[in-house]
């Protein structure tokens, strides 16, 4: 039995939006100490849409699967709906993590969250 669905696979060897967009607003940094994963998703906003995102993540197939995904669900959302991306909904999206790598979904939501929480930071300074 694979451990891995075809959908994960595929956001594995062919990851959308890898890479910072030429133009970004703010980036959202985690990591999980335990597994040694780290992702940077970047958001470029306008109008409040995120028009523009790329991702750098340094970490195992989930962790580079889950950052792909997320940014494909985040990709021409609103801030506010972006925001509210779950583990879970990155897993759905995914067709299924085994248990042992949910942590990786964690990361991907997480990280998405921490760039809108940046950009919100930033956007309140000026």
């Amino acid at each position: 039995m694979a451990l891995y669905s075809d959908v994960v696979m595929d956001h594995f060897k062919n990851p959308r939006n890898i890479g910072k967009p030429k133009k970004w607003d703010a980036v959202g940094q985690v990591g999980n100490a335990i597994c040694g994963d780290v992702m940077y998703i970047y958001i470029k906003v306008d109008d409040n849409i995120i028009s523009d995102i790329g991702f750098e993540t340094m970490g195992c197939a989930a962790a580079i699967a889950t950052s792909s995904m997320v940014t494909e669900i985040a990709m021409g959302k609103t801030l506010e709906v972006a925001e509210n991306i779950t583990r879970e909904k990155v897993a759905e999206n995914l067709k299924g993590l085994p248990p042992v790598k949910m942590h990786c979904s964690n990361l991907a939501a997480d990280g998405i969250r921490e760039a809108i929480k940046n950009y919100k930071e930033k956007v309140n300074k000026e």
